[in-house]
This record gives structure tokens, sequence and C-alpha cells, in this order.
């Protein structure tokens, strides 16, 4: 800024280092309070029908009696229909949390239920992983810790053959991990990464999508950058995930958005995300972003926004590395294309869901914060207007302006004559301090770069609208720095 006291101009590499610092401040501050909106989550594989016809009645609460009757059918009937009706009447009772607390209770329950779950016949082991499902959804932590016994089954059980029952132990497992602690510090020794690794070479869409939502569950975890992501990033994982995540026939939707969110918990652990970056991170990332876009304009499919929230972040928390150099390599982005495909996001998010216009936002100003190249491809490309356009949504228009406009006399060129200057005399009038200091920033590269701007922004009566805000203590310097340099050009 300039130096009220002083009264004269300081050298313009200051300026623009002392505003750069400013928005690297404020947008660190951001990204911290992104990471923490992570999402928790469980998942119930339930058929709803089945579970309204079956047995001929709705499903009811158990006491002791009936559930120590069922227990003892299941180990001890004569006939396997009789053990496997006594399972799902079981399982049909553990739906109601009452009859969850009285199961965990009951001496003895869990060991019998973990004992059916290692039967050798396979419909009663079933049942058996389906009661244990049941309980896992408890909201109740206390019942999700009463399923410690089983939990080393569980994970055995992931290398089996029959991809049905793989699905229904991952769920299981991840319903149990976002639980309680107790059980991911049991997980951890007994191997879950390693089963993880190798699970996720199967061919079943449907255990690849458990086994990203078990995954994610895991990455969540409050200890997960000391204690988890070391070893999932010591393991195949990563390259396993970014796999997935290419374009083409074969992606799926339902799995490449629970691996997004995975790499997405990844990469905000801050653990190693050079590593990701040299698996080709940001050129997998990138071209799924082109694939994405190249979908919203052949269709208005609602799920594609599942899978745009969490691209968008990964590339924008990558791309916030020290260690990348953008717009060169083959690891890293193609500009224009990517800037492209970002503003067709961008038109799709405004009129289908805003609610994701900052995170398309936030990734143009991550792009265009350290690389001339990508601002070259947002001006050569004419999108400051349709930029413009998304003012009102968020004041990071604003940063990113700033970003185009610090790169240098050759880039304002571009931002004015034009529409900018009468945008600026709108949010200078904002009651939003955090909007006017940025638009003051705006203006003060401006008028370093673009001395002429400076006669337009007195026509247009720019100091009585600066006047407004000369008392208020967080802008006093910025504002008279400006009204210096419009006085003394």
């Amino acid at each position: 800024m300039w130096s009220g006291r002083q009264g004269r101009l300081r050298p313009v590499g200051c300026v623009v280092e002392e505003l750069r610092c400013r928005r690297r401040e404020r947008e660190a501050a951001l990204r911290k309070a992104r990471r923490e909106q992570q999402l928790v989550s469980k998942r119930l594989l339930r058929d709803d029908v089945l579970e309204e016809v079956e047995g001929g009645c709705v499903a009811k609460i158990l006491g002791e009696a009936e559930i120590q009757q069922f227990l003892r059918l299941a180990q001890r009937g004569t006939e396997e229909k009789e053990r496997e009706r006594a399972l799902v009447s079981l399982r049909r009772g553990l739906q109601h949390p009452e009859t969850q607390q009285t199961f965990i209770w009951l001496e003895g329950s869990i060991r019998t239920l973990v004992g059916l779950l290692t039967s050798s016949q396979a419909l009663l082991q079933l049942e058996a992983a389906r009661c244990l499902h049941e309980l896992s959804h408890s909201e109740q932590s206390a019942v999700a810790e009463a399923c410690l016994p089983a939990t080393s089954y569980l994970l055995t059980y992931l290398s089996g053959h029959s991809s049905d029952f793989i699905e229904l132990c991952l769920y299981t497992l991840g319903n149990l991990i976002v639980e309680s602690e107790a059980v991911r510090r049991q997980l951890l020794p007994q191997g879950i990464v390693p089963a993880l690794a190798a699970c996720i070479q199967s061919p079943h869409l449907t255990v690849l999508e458990a086994l990203g939502y078990a995954l994610s569950q895991l990455l969540q975890a409050k200890e997960a950058p000391e204690m988890i992501i070391p070893s999932v990033l010591g393991s195949t994982l990563p390259q396993h995930i970014l796999r997935l995540l290419q374009p083409g026939p074969k992606l799926n939707l339902g799995v490449a958005v629970e691996f997004a969110w995975c790499l997405h918990y990844i990469i905000c652990s801050q653990v190693n995300n050079a590593l990701l970056i040299y698996h080709g991170g940001l050129s997998t990332l990138g071209l799924l972003l082109l694939d994405v876009a190249g979908a919203v304009q052949r269709t208005e499919d609602a799920g594609l926004e599942l899978l745009a929230c969490p691209v968008l972040r990964c590339l924008s928390n990558l791309l916030t590395e020290a260690a990348v150099e953008v717009g060169g390599g083959p690891n890293q982005l193609e500009d224009e294309r990517v800037v492209a495909a970002l503003f067709i996001l961008l038109q799709f998010f405004l009129q289908k869901q805003p609610s994701l216009l900052p995170e398309g936002l936030w990734l143009l100003n991550n792009l265009t914060a350290n690389s001339s190249s990508f601002c070259t491809s947002l001006l050569s490309m004419d999108l400051i207007e349709p930029l413009l356009q998304l003012l009102p949504v968020s004041n990071v228009v604003l940063t990113v302006l700033c970003n185009v406009a610090e790169k240098g006399p050759a880039y304002c060129q571009h931002l004015w004559p034009g529409p900018l200057l009468p945008c600026l005399m709108g949010t200078l009038a904002s009651s939003d301090t955090e909007v006017v200091g940025q638009s003051l920033e705006l203006l003060q590269l401006l008028f370093l770069y673009r001395p002429e701007a400076v006669e337009a922004f007195l026509q247009q009566s720019g100091l009585q609208v600066l006047e407004q805000h000369q008392e208020e203590a967080q802008l006093q310097d910025r504002v008279r720095a400006l009204q210096k340099t419009a006085l003394h050009r």
C-alpha cells in the first residue's frame, strides 16, 4: 500500500508483495475452515421391500427372552432353515435401538453372534453378518464398541469370493470406524490398510464403492494424519485411487465419488502431497475435471455435482503445494482446457447448484495465484465479463482479479477500460468490510499499472465513495493511499 506518513510512492514490488501476503493469510484461514468441514456418516445396506415382508409382519422390539431364544435356535436348531429364520428374526429386531441395547448387555450375545459369523454354512454366516451390520449402524458408541470381537473376522472375509458378502463387511467396518476410536485402534494393527489395498483390486463396482466408503471414514478420523494416512500413502492405495479416477468408459460415478472424497481427505492432511503429484494426481484430476465439464454439457444429471465438489477441492488444495509449478511438465495441468472446463462448471453451478460456486471460484483463485499462463488463458478467452457476473455470489472473484492485475501492466490492459471499474464502484459501496478491502486492493493495482484508470475513477465520483470508508479502522490506510494516488496523478 501507499505510505501515508511519507506522502510518496512505495516501490511497486513492495506494494504487490504486501497485497499477496494479505491474501495468503486470508486464504490460509479459509482453507483451514474448509478442511474442518468434512463428511462423517453411516450407511445402512438393507433391502427395504424385503424387510417389510420378511416373516409376514413389521419388525418389533425384542426383549431378553426373545433374543436368547433366537440365539439358541440359531446356534442349536435341528434344521438349517430354522436356524436361518431365527437369525432373520433377530436381525429385524436389531433395527430398533432398544433391542440393540438389550442385545449388547446380554451376556454371551456378541460371542454367540461372532461364532455364527464363522459358521461354515454360508446362509447362516450371511445373516450373522447382517445382524452385525444392524448393530454397526447404531448411533450409540457403546453398541459399536461391543462389536470389537468381530472386526478381525470382517477383515479376513474381505479376501473372500462373494462380492455381496465383501460389500456387507466393508459397509459394516465403515460404520464401526466412524463411531469409535477404540475400533480404529484395533483395526490398524489387525491390518486394515493392507486388507483394503488388496480389496481395491476387485472387479466388482459394488465392492469398490463400499471400499471407498470404508476408507473415507478411516481417513476422516482425528488421528488420521499421524496414525493412518502415512500407512495409506505407504501402500498401493494412492495409485489405485488415481487409477479409479481416470476418465474413460470404465469410470463409474458412484466409485469415483467415494474415492474423490478419499483423495480429498488425504490431501487435506498435508502429510505428503508431493507423492500424489508425483503419481500424477494433478494431471488425473485435471482430466477428470474436463470429463465432468463435458458431461454437464451433455446431460443435466444431478449426480454430477457429487463428483465435481471433491474434484474441485482436491485440485484447489494440491495447487497450494509449494513444490507445484503449474503450467508445464507431464504431471501438470493444461491451461486453456482447465480454465474453459471450469467456466462451464461455474455456469452449470449458477443454474443448478449455486452452493458449489465458491468451490469453483476457489480453484480459479489457486490457478491464477502463481501462474501467469492461467491468467493469460482467462484473458485470451474473454472470461473477465462472465467472471464479473459471479461477483454477487462470492468476493473470491475480487481475489482472482487481483491475481490477474498483479501480473503487471500487460494484464491490466485487459482489465481497463472495460466493465471492471463500474463494478468496483458498486463493491466500494458495500457494507462488507472484506469486500471493500479487496476492492481497494484491486484499485491500487489498477492505478499502479494503468494510470489512465485514475481519471475515470475521479469522473465517477470515486473520491466521494472513498470518503465513506475513511473512518473505518481496517480500511483507513488503504483509503488514504488511494486518495493520495488519485490526487497526485
